[in-house]
């Protein structure tokens, strides 16, 4: 009869009892790995992150009804940062739309600029 190996718990090497296809040995090991693995793993990817959730904010609040203008000022004077944004959407006639996820701004006439919902979710 082959010896099989002995599991051990990914968050800890703890030999695992149970289950052939269990992987930690306890809840709290694996709550532990999870939050580890989906943790953001530097400064950098923190700060972004939290840049692009502040521009979701704003957007989504200067647009309750789905599209509206607003001023560049009025952006601005809320902490809106310009330089951060998830995707650029380009229509057949050369507009850019720049995306913060589903929440939409284009530049339009001098300093203003629609706000639009992207709907295909």
């Amino acid at each position: 009869m082959p010896k099989t190996e002995e599991k051990r718990c990914q968050e800890c090497g703890e030999k695992i009892i149970g289950r052939a296809d269990k992987k930690f040995c306890s809840d709290q090991c694996r709550i532990a790995f999870n939050n580890k693995l989906n943790s953001d793993g530097t400064n950098y990817v923190r700060n972004v992150n939290n840049i692009l959730r502040k521009n979701w904010r704003i957007l989504s609040e200067l647009n309750p009804e789905g599209k509206a203008k607003v001023g560049s000022e009025k952006l601005k004077a809320l902490g809106f940062d310009f330089r951060y944004f998830t995707s650029i959407y380009k229509t057949k006639e050369g507009a850019q739309y720049f995306y913060c996820y589903d929440q939409g701004y284009l530049p339009i006439e001098k300093d203003y600029f629609l706000l639009v919902i992207k709907k295909d979710f």
